[in-house]
């Protein structure tokens, strides 16, 4: 198992609309292939054709509406009456709309044939014919269109667990995960208010979740836990959450803490998949492992609330062969994080409402705010933290010089152009 680099090449994108591109290039050679051997029966044909594939659904729609109306009028439809059970039968909109055109075109351009009533006949036995294939499955949807259709109405199970996840747990902890890494830090001695200040959530392909880390990796150590936070929840006064600290050690021994937990909706897609009534097998729950992380993904990204407070791991469980794949997997995303971003960290003049920015340990910077002076311009780059005696302001200031403009050439040489110079 191992973190993926790339996790574009895994998640799948939601599908596009390349098979209504396909059917129309294929119905535009199919109608230019008929004009050109009968131009004098397209529009019949045509209209015959519609007439055929839209008549079949609509009497299928006719078989639905009895079994809705005779058993499940009060239960299902709770009384809503014709305009909600009709259109849930396929017998309104587009379908009805179709073949009523398919119709009158057919009426408009029929030529007076002596084979006219067998065509007729032939159009009446297509459509009688598909309620019954409709039913037994030959003419079901496919998988690629229930997926399609599942993943386009959000239906899936990934799409439940990860909004519940949301609202139900990181919605609540996320915005107040900064407050309880800083209380812990202050009353312990650690490193992790110097490291990453977000929630890591794993997440394995696999969903095969150990309750204790150092029993999937024994470079990875509990620390501690953070304080609890107590939210009155659904009728339970003072409901606790809390997170773990641990610690994370890298191939020359170095610790690195971090707060890291499991998603732990991926417990009920692995017991899902353990149980033969649910209907979900291994193929079925990698499937929706990865519907879950990329919708939770986009959930957690259009939050303004969790923004910067959280970081997901796919993990990929097709290489498990090395027993450190996990702290591999956290301290390359730890490392990223160093080297990506800034943290915003208190200074002295944080009581005036002051502050400054911290750049990564293991970068160089050059302070921005020395002197302009010669003597202070070949200063040697900064490292680690710098505190310079004119923080940023959090509030802008505008300045205007007095100065006339001078051009990029020496002084002497356009002195003339100013006068008293």
């Amino acid at each position: 198992m191992q973190s993926l680099q790339d996790q574009d090449d895994l998640i799948p994108r939601p599908r596009g609309s390349l098979p209504k591109l396909c059917a129309a290039v294929l119905s535009a050679m199919t109608i230019g292939g008929v004009l050109f051997l009968s131009p004098e029966r397209l529009f019949e044909w045509v209209a015959m054709v519609i007439l055929i594939l839209t008549l079949g659904p609509l009497l299928h729609g006719l078989c639905l509406l009895a079994e809705e109306i005779l058993y499940h009028s009060n239960t299902r439809h709770r009384g809503r009456g014709w305009s909600h059970v009709l259109p849930a039968c396929g017998l309104w909109g587009k379908t009805l709309l179709a073949a009523g055109l398919a119709g009158l075109l057919l009426h408009l351009v029929r030529h007076p044939l002596p084979h006219q009533g067998q065509s007729l006949k032939l159009v009446f036995l297509a459509s009688s014919l598909y309620p019954l294939l409709k039913s037994l499955g030959v003419l079901g949807p496919s998988e690629v269109e229930v997926s399609a259709l599942c993943e386009g109405r959000k239906m899936n199970v990934a799409h439940g667990l990860a909004w519940s996840f949301y609202i139900g747990y990181l919605r609540l902890v996320l915005p107040r995960l900064d407050d309880s890494i800083t209380a812990f830090c202050a009353t312990k001695t650690s490193s992790l208010g110097r490291g990453s200040r977000k929630l890591i959530i794993l997440i394995p392909l696999n969903a095969n979740i150990s309750h204790k880390l150092n029993e999937e990796d024994n470079r990875i150590l509990y620390c501690d836990n953070l304080p609890n936070n107590e939210i009155d929840r659904a009728g339970v006064r003072g409901r606790v959450y809390k997170h773990s600290v641990y610690s994370v050690f890298d191939e020359h021994k170095k610790v690195h803490e971090c707060v890291l937990e499991y998603a732990t909706p991926l417990l009920t897609l692995h017991s899902m998949s353990q149980e033969s009534s649910a209907g979900f097998g291994e193929p079925e729950r990698r499937q929706q492992v990865l519907l879950f992380f990329r919708t939770l993904q986009d959930i957690l990204e259009n939050s303004l609330e969790c923004r910067n407070h959280y970081k997901l791991i796919l993990l990929n469980d097709e290489h498990e062969e090395d027993p450190h794949f996990l702290s591999k997997a956290i301290l390359r995303n730890l490392q990223q994080q160093e080297k990506e971003e800034y943290c915003l960290t208190p200074s002295p003049q944080q009581e005036k409402g002051e502050y400054c920015l911290t750049p990564s340990p293991q970068q160089e910077m050059v302070n921005p705010f020395l002197s302009q002076s010669s003597s202070r311009a070949s200063a040697p780059p900064i490292k680690g933290d710098w505190h310079h005696p004119d923080p940023i302001s959090r509030e802008p200031t505008l300045m205007f010089s007095l100065d006339p403009p001078h051009t990029l050439k020496h002084p002497e040489e356009n002195s003339h152009h100013y006068p008293g110079k």
